[in-house]
């Protein structure tokens, strides 16, 4: 084969796929056209089924260069399949079509799928057209378009400015705007600027339905019954198949309508773009190409696309992205070629330079510009390439949940079917043997597959958890993926946020310790006082923050609010107006309150003229370095009114802000102060200061790199903020540790003050060891290394001369490993630390999930990965976040609860009305609960199944049937009544340490399921076999009359069936009475062997409408079969047997009951013994990856690592990343 026929598209990313080219075959199309009219349209459905068969059916394999259609396939582990076909885009049709004028058109700006600079793309043409043609080969999938291009000879998607171009060149070449002609071919190639989620017509869906396999058997199910005149069975599944597909209808139209309605906001609206030659057009958002210099309007807009910031400052809401409130700063892209300090040629990115990015969907709520410049940002992504684009692509297009139950479901399916074609084979052998017509032959024997299939199997396996999504809004959990109810029910681990989650949201001041003369001074609790009103300490906490004034009312970061709270000082903002009449104006300005400036101050000339001066003392914020988590820290440029020289001012992560100032600054003791805080659980923030050079001029300032301010500070001390824990925190995870369910923290806190949380939340208990990995990448020719500590246990030294972090561990290396063995033992580490591990020590990751505890300073991708990484050691992960940074993890875990009720929440399958952890353990139990009734159900179906099967196979032997009513009883009255009642079982009070099975072919359900298909095989057959042996048996006929003991009523029965014409199906006949009541009775016995209650769901007599059916059910056939009532006889087409006849089968019913039940019961004791001398015989290793781990690590001498040791990556082996321990001495 040509290795042009197999290439990879969107390679190492999460949509990678293989892709093959076809090319269409007439010869092969005609013969597939003659076998869709032989089958009657079936292969036409099959080929529609599968998209791999439609192609290689009717097309041939070609180059993908040359192709006409494109067969795709995902690399992940659902293989699934995909086609699209090659359309052209013609550039005749545009104004500049000549190669020349095009190559200089696409070198003006960024290219067509750039992932090269400007300068190197001369040759756009050539390379993605085919010259002589000058078309462009692409096709779209999942809404996104992929053209040819010949210099990877690959498809690849349209890129935007997102992916490698230099800040420089943001600046250099894309912010002077693009020409109209570029502009126009851009377009052309980029399309629209819109997220279009289509409504399909009610008729589309309708069809899309229709054809879904399942709904296609039952139709043939319904044709074949009405062949067979069932007429009314055929109806009630006729019905019962419409209510079906109207309801899933409405739900998947409601959800179109949901999801339209929340991209539509944005969708039009009128923007202002800057041209090249400096003029301003006025377009429509939809008209928007990568490039654009988009102008952002004074009121604020809804942002259309994601576009940089490269002039001016926006105040902008994130909730719809990142689920915080909280408006955000956004700053201009720092401009590399004007700053003091270069940042060398750095590449853009949309995730790194977040904090100069308006992503689309965000609101701008206000701009800020100076001297009358206009607020300028570029179009870097548009359309479905956005950040809001993504998050709609992976709603409209979600991975399929992998699950073990529906795979068994799938496979147990696939075993009735075997089933089916055993009784298919039978019923034809014997009725050739019995000489019965052909055309009752076909019928029969494909009546034996539609009940050996139930049609009414996916309703009664959807009844359990529509229940529990009920259950579950009641309090207060709602779900958008119902699928994931049941999978919640496995989860064995749960990642939870700390901030808002954890913890309260709100931080509360605890004080301040500030530094003077390079020692720390006692710790001060009251900021808001006179003798510090004018202090450096003061000034930075009064400007370096990133509050807005929203309609006169403060807002902004939590934390920025509480500590300019806690000082009391007022905020005024610059108007517009202000803003546009003066050169300099300060944007926002901060000045203490009266009360606080000394007026009280006894007389003096000296002290008059210091009173003079506060009454106008202000500050005003010059320039803004926004928060950013990768740099751990914000700054402000500001000048106090009157003063010469600006101020800097800085505050962060204390580790960042101490390595940013003078070392002589610091106190000797900083290391020691900030552990004892940190190991109280305090948030502790640091703040630095220093006088800028007098020649930084305002001008100056605007343009300035933050690295240029960031440096060379003055230390000036430590806010100590409190983060309490919420109070039903410690009890909910008693809860789960209880349940055996392993908790995780993953936040964005320091390292020390997380691990502080985790012990006093219970999730690392006083006796448990904490190791701090700490990960160093390569550096200088050394390769990268992991040093642990061992992190101090004891919590009582407190004492000033608190443990230094090298030092930590207090114990001999020979002992500590007997200790780890008794006491359990945690892992901390942070993010980068994290990052180096996954990158250079693959073959500890498995390792270290088994017993990492606390991740601190994750970014939002790291915690995506961390749940890959935990679910990668087959752990089912669970992700309790606030929604702020945690969408991506919410998403990829396998049940992620949101407890933030905004658009972020889109992302999470379930969210928490009550901001509060409490849910976790609910929807657990309520996932376990939906998993139970699931396989109780699915037993109860396949048994349904079975005994109907076995039970016409019977009849079939004696050339009978059940007749209709008969089906239409048993379908109806007994299996759907029992099946929608016995799905209704809430779930179990509390968690236990037990968990379900996750799958259906286990060696317990499996030894259920078979020993009650022998028990009523056996039961029936001894019914059907004992009847033939009665003295008063004959073959029955209409004038057969065995109840003579009964007296008249039976005279006039059988004198009622002697002017009825004969029985055409032979149904009336003692066998058909004899397993029609003995199968009614089996129904309802397997229905309670099987309503399982502790220790997952409440008992069944609880399930008050259950009881009552079956109850009601029992009764009721108990009274026709020992009193028979003429017309039910009649409409059930039972015949006469004698009273003893009847005692019999009650008999036999009652011994079946008892036996079911006693069998039922005795599994599960039976089964876990015989499991677990099955694992003692064959040391069966564990399934689960991280418990064969487990057992591994118990034997390792290495592991956990002694302390003061360092684990090296091997230098050249990088591919596998092997590492080695070094013992530092």
């Amino acid at each position: 084969m040509d290795k042009e026929e197999r290439k990879t598209i969107n390679q190492g990313q999460e949509d990678e796929m293989e892709i093959y080219g076809y090319n269409l075959c007439r010869w092969k199309l005609a013969i597939v056209s003659l076998g869709v009219v032989c089958t009657g349209g079936f292969l036409l459905l099959l080929l529609y089924w599968m998209p791999e068969w439609r192609v290689k059916a009717t097309c041939i394999r070609a180059a993908i260069k040359d192709c006409e259609v494109v067969l795709l396939r995902t690399t992940d582990e659902f293989r699934m399949w995909f086609c699209a076909k090659i359309r052209l885009l013609s550039l005749k049709t545009h104004p500049f079509s000549s190669p020349k004028s095009m190559a200089n058109k696409v070198s003006n700006g960024h290219a067509v799928l750039t992932e090269n600079l400007a300068e190197e793309n001369r040759h756009e043409i050539s390379k993605y057209s085919q010259t002589q043609s000058e078309q462009i080969r692409y096709f779209t999938h999942h809404s996104v378009k992929y053209f040819w291009n010949d210099t990877l000879h690959n498809f690849d998607f349209l890129k935007g400015l997102d992916e490698g171009v230099s800040c420089t060149s943001i600046y250099e070449k894309h912010s002077a705007g693009l020409t109209k002609g570029m502009h126009a071919y851009r377009k052309l190639l980029y399309g629209i600027n819109e997220i279009s989620v289509k409504v399909p017509s009610v008729f589309k869906l309708l069809i899309k339905e229709v054809l879904n396999p399942f709904y296609i058997f039952q139709l043939f199910s319904v044709i074949l019954w009405c062949t067979d005149e069932y007429y009314y069975y055929a109806l009630a599944i006729v019905i019962m198949s419409v209510v079906s597909i109207l309801s899933s209808l409405y739900s998947i139209k409601k959800q179109y309508i949901m999801l339209h309605d929340m991209v539509a906001a944005h969708s039009t609206v009128r923007v202002s773009v800057c041209r090249v030659n400096e003029e301003r057009e006025e377009i429509f958002s939809t008209d928007l190409v990568p490039g654009d210099v988009m102008v952002i309007p004074l009121n604020g807009t809804i942002m259309p696309c994601d576009a940089v910031l490269i002039n001016g400052t926006c105040i902008v809401n994130e909730s719809m992205l990142t689920g915080e409130s909280v408006p955000v700063t956004k700053t201009n892209l720092p401009n590399p070629s004007v700053d003091v300090k270069g940042m060398g040629d750095e590449l853009y990115s949309p995730e790194i330079h977040k904090r100069h990015t308006l992503f689309c969907g965000t609101t701008v709520i206000q701009t800020r510009f100076y001297t009358g410049e206009l607020v300028k940002a570029i179009v870097v992504r548009t359309g479905f390439s956005t950040s809001k684009g993504q998050l709609v692509r992976s709603i409209l297009y979600p991975k399929p949940t992998d699950f073990k139950l529906y795979r068994d479901a799938y496979l147990f399916l696939l075993c009735l079917v075997a089933v089916a074609a055993i009784g298919f084979i039978y019923t034809i052998i014997n009725s050739i043997l019995n000489e019965v017509e052909i055309g009752v032959i076909i019928i029969e024997s494909l009546d034996i597959i539609t009940i050996t299939v139930p049609p009414a199997l996916p309703a009664a396996m959807t009844a359990g958890i529509v229940y529990a999504q009920r259950r579950l809004k009641k309090i207060g959990i709602f779900c958008i993926s119902p699928q994931r109810i049941n999978i919640c029910g496995q989860l064995n681990l749960v990642c939870f946020d700390k901030t808002g989650t954890l913890t309260e949201d709100g931080l509360d001041l605890w004080g301040i310790q500030r530094v003077e003369n390079t020692r720390f001074l006692l710790p001060e609790e009251n900021v808001c006082n006179e003798m510090l009103v004018k202090s450096q300490f003061v000034a930075c906490m009064a400007t370096c923050h990133s509050l807005t004034k929203i309609e006169g009312v403060l807002s902004g970061d939590p934390l920025d609010l509480k500590m300019f709270e806690a000082i009391g000082w007022i905020l005024e903002e610059a108007t517009e107006e202000e803003t546009a009449l003066h050169n300099r104006i300060m944007p926002t300005v901060v000045r203490p309150p009266k009360q606080l400036l000394p007026e009280s101050t006894p007389a003096g000339d000296q002290e008059m003229e210091l009173f003079e001066l506060p009454a106008i003392y202000e500050i005003g914020i010059v320039r803004q370095f926004p928060f950013s988590s990768a740099l751990q820290r914000m700054s402000v440029v500001a000048r106090v009114l009157g003063d010469k020289k600006m101020d800097a001012y800085m505050k962060g992560a204390p580790e960042v802000i101490a390595s940013l100032c003078k070392p002589e600054t610091i106190p000797v003791d900083f290391e020691n102060v900030l552990e004892d805080y940190t190991k109280q659980g305090f948030r502790v923030i640091a703040l630095a200061h220093r006088k800028l050079e007098s020649k930084l001029t305002w001008h100056k300032v605007q343009n300035i790199s933050r690295d240029a301010i960031e440096n060379n500070m003055d230390f000036m001390g430590l806010i100590i903020m409190q983060n309490k824990l919420k109070r039903e925190t410690p009890a909910v995870l008693e809860d789960l540790h209880k349940a055996n369910i392993r908790t995780v923290m993953v936040t964005g806190d320091n390292m020390l003050t997380a691990v502080s949380v985790a012990r006093d939340c219970g999730m690392i208990l006083p006796q448990d060891k904490v190791i701090i990995a700490e990960a160093l990448p390569p550096k200088d020719g050394k390769v990268a290394k992991i040093n642990w500590h061992y992190a101090d246990t004891l919590t009582q030294c407190s004492n000033s001369s608190a443990i230094d972090s090298e030092a930590i561990p207090i114990k001999s290396v020979h002992d500590s490993l007997e200790d780890l063995q008794v006491s359990r033992y945690h892992f901390a580490m942070n993010g980068k630390s994290f990052s180096v591990i996954l990158e250079h020590f693959q073959d500890l990751v498995p390792k270290l999930m088994l017993h990492g505890t606390v991740f601190a300073r994750m970014a939002p991708d790291q915690k995506t990965q961390l749940v890959e990484a935990l679910q990668n050691v087959d752990y089912f992960v669970g992700m309790c976040g606030d929604g702020a940074n945690d969408c991506g993890a919410l998403k990829r875990a396998h049940g992620g609860i949101s407890l933030s009720e905004l658009e972020a929440s889109v992302a999470s399958p379930f969210t928490s009305k009550t901001p509060s952890i409490s849910c976790v353990p609910n929807l657990i139990r309520e996932g376990r609960a939906a998993l139970m009734t699931s396989f109780c159900v699915f037993k109860f179906m396949a048994l349904y199944s079975i005994i109907q099967y076995f039970s016409v196979t019977l009849l079939y032997s004696v050339l009978s049937n059940l007749g209709d009513f008969q089906f239409l009883f048993i379908d109806l009255a007994i299996i759907l009544v029992v099946v929608f009642t016995m799905s209704l079982n809430p779930a179990w009070k509390e968690l236990v340490a037990q968990r379900p099975p996750s799958g259906l072919i286990s060696g317990a359900l499996l030894f259920s399921v078979l020993s009650q298909i022998i028990i009523s095989i056996g039961f029936q057959s001894l019914g059907f076999f004992w009847v033939k042996q009665q003295p008063w048996y004959e073959i029955w006929h209409p004038h057969s009359d065995a109840c003579n003991t009964t007296g008249s009523l039976y005279g006039n029965f059988s004198h009622l069936y002697n002017e009825t014409e004969d029985d055409p199906h032979n149904i009336q006949n003692y066998e058909n009475t004899t397993v029609f009541f003995i199968s009614s009775f089996q129904y309802l016995i397997v229905a309670i062997a099987f309503s399982k209650g502790k220790p997952f769901r409440q008992p069944c007599y609880k399930n008050y409408l259950f009881v009552l059916s079956v109850i009601i059910l029992y009764v009721f056939i108990l009274f026709i079969m020992l009193h028979p009532v003429a017309p039910i006889d009649q409409a059930l087409q039972i015949v006469c047997v004698p009273y003893q006849w009847r005692i019999t089968m009650l008999i036999i019913v009652l011994v079946n009951a008892l036996v079911s039940i006693m069998v039922e019961e005795s599994v599960d004791y039976w089964g876990k013994c015989c499991l677990s001398c099955a694992l003692d015989c064959r040391k069966k290793i564990p399934k689960a990856k991280y418990m064969y781990l487990a057992q591994e690590l118990l034997v390792d001498p290495e592991w956990p690592p002694k302390p003061q040791t360092t684990t090296e990556a091997k230098a050249l082996v990088k591919e596998n990343g092997s590492c080695q321990i070094i013992t530092i001495t």
